[in-house]
């Protein structure tokens, strides 16, 4: 996107957000900080990844027409090109206002239509349950009907809600807030689910198309959110939408946006900021969105119980600045007891080992049972985990959490 607004001196918020104390103790031993790349994404010294994949040439011109093999063969080797452009990105030797050409297709659009092809095949977690999801055309062609996955969801996505999210960790929250955007349903069943009205009921919220989902991340960064929380339910499963809408960022021309009410009330309706007056007017400024007042740029936060498939995993390496995973059970039965979910333990821990070794930015959020939890405390500190300085807050305990 290309802005024609003015753009203002550094906000007094932004600046904020900066010299935030978190950010100086996030340091490892060795005195480096941690969550680099996020950091400098939300504060636009750095383009979000999605501008990357952006710039990444493909070689496959006509997607709609290549079998699904051929587009996966090109997209394992399109990320190994993202991987280096990436570094040279982070390193200062490529600059992509300067340096890259927009590519008529790239990256991104072969990651838009290889989850496309995934949702006709649901295999956008480990249920892998093969379902087309996409509308169908049976008997004669002239019924449709709509096919459900084990998520119960078919191609239409639904929000419950968007918003300035002001619970998560301070550094995902920061001083205006987490652009946050709650989906419906979830690929998970857990009884204490702290969502589930929403997790549960596949027709709460409202049907949202991949334009009106970019228009709420473009309106929550250009009020100020520091990053685009993709989380419900589960993002996962939407994960076509979510794809789709981030490819339409540097697509919206700021002027027809302005003059367009009608698809601003349209998700207005769902945007929760009412109840706190605090978030209910805030105002649009461009220096809180751009990367160098040129590409529209919002740090992409996956906060899934990522309960993925490998090739989910794959489609959000080129997409996602910051990961933030539920770790809810070990390898015994509970994830069967409390959440109805088999294979649990080897896909989550085989996918946080996967942003490990990638060397991703990434939060892990535990989930500690009752009775467990002063143990807990002891030995994250045993195995030196950052639990403390993460949070900066108090607990009932007396403790940083």
């Amino acid at each position: 996107m290309r802005s024609d607004f003015p753009f203002p001196t550094l906000s007094k918020q932004s600046r904020k957000f900066e010299s935030l104390d978190v950010w100086k103790l996030l340091k490892d031993g060795r005195g480096s900080s941690l969550l680099p790349w996020y950091f400098a994404v939300s504060t636009n010294h750095m383009p979000a990844k999605y501008l990357i994949s952006k710039s990444i040439s493909c070689n496959v011109t006509n997607l709609s027409l290549a079998n699904e093999e051929v587009l996966w063969k090109e997209h394992r080797d399109l990320i190994e090109t993202f991987l280096k452009t990436w570094k040279e990105v982070r390193s200062g030797q490529v600059d992509l206002i300067s340096d890259q050409a927009w590519q008529k297709t790239s990256l991104m659009d072969l990651n838009v239509e290889v989850v496309n092809r995934m949702l006709t095949h649901c295999n956008f977690c480990r249920w892998n349950c093969q379902v087309d999801r996409s509308v169908q055309t049976v008997g004669d062609g002239a019924a449709k009907t709509k096919k459900h996955g084990t998520c119960q969801l078919e191609s239409t996505s639904k929000v419950s809600s968007y918003f300035h999210h002001r619970g998560e960790e301070i550094i995902f929250r920061g001083t205006i807030g987490s652009g946050t955007i709650f989906f419906t349903s979830c690929n998970m069943r857990c009884a204490f689910c702290q969502n589930g009205d929403i997790s549960t009921d596949k027709d709460n919220g409202i049907p949202i198309t991949p334009n009106l989902l970019a228009l709420m991340i473009w309106q929550l960064r250009m009020e100020g959110c520091h990053n685009t929380n993709w989380v419900g339910g589960d993002p996962t499963i939407h994960l076509h939408t979510i794809v789709q809408a981030i490819s339409m960022l540097d697509s919206f021309e700021i002027s027809s946006i302005r003059s367009n009410k009608e698809e601003l009330n349209n998700i207005e309706a769902v945007k929760a900021g009412s109840y706190n007056n605090y978030f209910s007017n805030w105002r649009m400024d461009p220096e809180y969105a751009f990367y160098k007042k040129r590409l529209f740029n919002s740090p992409q936060l996956w906060n899934s119980n990522f309960f993925m498939s490998k090739q989910t995993m794959c489609v959000l390496r080129s997409l996602i600045d910051v990961w933030l995973p539920d770790f809810k059970f070990g390898p015994g039965k509970c994830a069967l007891d409390l959440s109805r979910t088999p294979w649990y333990w080897d896909t989550v821990t085989n996918n946080l080992r996967l942003i490990y070794e990638w060397g991703e930015d990434f939060v892990i959020r535990h989930l500690i049972m009752p009775e467990e939890i002063t143990r807990s405390y002891q030995y994250a500190r045993e195995l030196g985990l950052n639990f403390e300085k993460l949070s900066y807050e108090k607990s009932v305990f007396g403790l940083n959490l």
